[in-house]
């Protein structure tokens, strides 16, 4: 989803990070290009994070343990 949220923003010229990404690797700026790339790979972690907390919540089958059995 965030992948194809690039291309979607440089198909459609749409204002976004993605197409600020784009352009920075354009203009190689390598600063900006680092800081995007730490952001979105920041979010999806986070995001997997929360996917797995939430699977706690609604099936009840799944519990976090200290040990793994």
């Amino acid at each position: 989803l965030l992948g194809g949220s690039i291309v979607i923003e440089e198909v459609f010229a749409l204002p976004g990070m993605g197409g600020y990404f784009v352009e920075s690797i354009t203009n190689r700026d390598y600063t900006t290009i680092m800081g995007i790339t730490v952001f979105y790979a920041a979010f999806y972690i986070i995001m997997i994070l929360l996917v797995d907390v939430a699977y706690a919540f609604i099936d009840p089958r799944i519990r976090f343990e200290k040990g793994a059995k």
